[in-house]
Parts: structure tokens; C-alpha cells; sequence
């Protein structure tokens, strides 16, 4: 394939052949509980997020009992998560600032979102996208890394790849393409099971690609 544009419209009929239907990983309620998992994802996997996420959101799944909370109450539900003890002090300031400077509420605006203790742009964007439906396109390492792979992007970063794609793809499909890329990447190009010529997008992109492609780090 020669053009980025034959690329992009190979890849997004394959991942919608593939995954017409693609449900959110982490399990939620609602704005609040989204955030507070996907917060909880970095450096975690999914399940893992999910085997925690049931014993606090029994105790709060609302941002005024959260912050009712001590930092070491909700350390004690997410202790087996990766970078627990700082992820306990986030989500109790996230708490806090909702309730004190939001009413309550999880603000539907990115740069409200991004003043939230322990929310960056793509967590933002996950929120944006799939608690309020306002197009956004999150980008993680892993969909950086497979955008690089099928030459939908020459980003040197999450943010350079975050644009690219959004050039690429119409924005009614990045909702699904966000889960879709990540659904792919964990089942057929996962960082050391393809090299980038191994799977078959990788292989129908590149079919002359011979040796082990060297993507940018995030």
C-alpha cells in the first residue's frame, strides 16, 4: 500500500470486520467511576482495574463519598494496583476539587478535566469520548506503537500521533477506532508478539517488510 490514505482505509475496514462491536474494558457507571478507572489503569491492566474497582465503588462511586474517604481507605481497595499509593492521593484530591469547584459533577470540557489531580490529555479524552460522546481520539503507548506499525503516523510522540489519526479518520468513527486499535493490539500485535511483520495488518500494509520495525517511544 502506497499512500497513508490506502493504509488508513485498510486499517479501519479491517478493524470494523473484526470488531463491529467493541464494549469499554474498564467497568463503570457512569463520568465518575469511568474516570476514576481509567485513572487507575495506568500502569495496570484492565483486569486488574476491574477486580479493584467494585470494593471502592461499594464504599463511593460518587465523588461526595469518595471524598468523605481517607487516602488510606481507598489505598486499601487499590492496593494492588501499580502506583497505588499515589493513585489513593490523586483520586481523594479529584474528589475534593469536583465536589468543591465542579458542584459534583465531572465536567464535560478537556481543560477542566486535565486540572483534575491525576488526569491527563488521554484520560481526559477517554472520558470526553465515552461518558459525554464529544469527539475525542485517546491515545495510549500501545495505539502509538501500532499507528507507526501500519504507517499512519511518523509521531514521536503520543500528541503528534493523536493528530495524524485524527486527519485520517472521520470523527464519528474514533470512538470505536480508540477501542478497536487497542483490541488488536492486545490480541495480534501486542509489543513482542509482532515485530511489525508478523500480524496480519502488519503484513498487508508492509507486505515487503523484512526486517523488525523500530517504532519511536512515546
Amino acid at each position: 500500500m502506497k499512500t497513508k490514505k490506502e493504509r488508513a482505509e485498510y486499517v479501519g475496514r479491517k478493524l470494523e470486520e473484526l470488531y463491529p462491536e467493541v464494549p469499554i474494558p474498564l467497568d463503570h457507571t457512569d463520568a465518575f467511576t469511568l474516570l476514576i478507572a481509567v485513572l487507575l489503569s495506568a500502569q495496570c491492566t484492565d483486569k486488574r482495574v476491574n477486580m479493584v474497582t467494585p470494593a471502592l465503588f461499594a464504599k463511593a462511586d460518587n465523588p461526595y463519598d469518595m471524598q468523605k474517604l481517607s487516602e488510606e481507605e481507598i489505598l486499601e481497595c487499590i492496593k494492588t494496583c501499580g502506583l497505588a499509593k499515589s493513585k489513593a492521593r490523586n483520586i481523594k484530591k479529584l474528589a475534593d476539587m469536583v465536589v468543591n469547584e465542579y458542584g459534583g459533577e465531572i465536567p464535560a470540557d478537556f481543560e477542566k478535566l486535565e486540572r483534575l489531580a491525576g488526569v491527563g490529555h488521554k484520560t481526559a479524552s477517554v472520558v470526553m469520548i465515552h461518558a459525554f460522546k464529544i469527539p475525542a481520539f485517546p491515545v495510549d503507548t500501545h495505539i502509538h506503537r501500532l499507528a507507526q506499525r501500519w504507517g499512519l503516523t511518523k509521531g514521536k510522540n503520543v500528541e503528534q500521533t493523536e493528530a495524524d489519526l485524527k486527519k485520517l479518520f472521520p470523527k464519528e468513527k474514533w470512538e470505536d477506532l480508540h477501542l478497536q486499535f487497542i483490541t488488536y493490539g492486545r490480541e495480534y500485535c501486542t509489543a513482542r508478539g509482532c515485530d511489525g511483520t508478523v500480524c496480519e495488518i502488519c503484513r498487508t500494509t508492509y507486505p515487503n517488510r523484512k526486517k523488525p520495525f523500530i517504532a519511536n517511544k512515546a
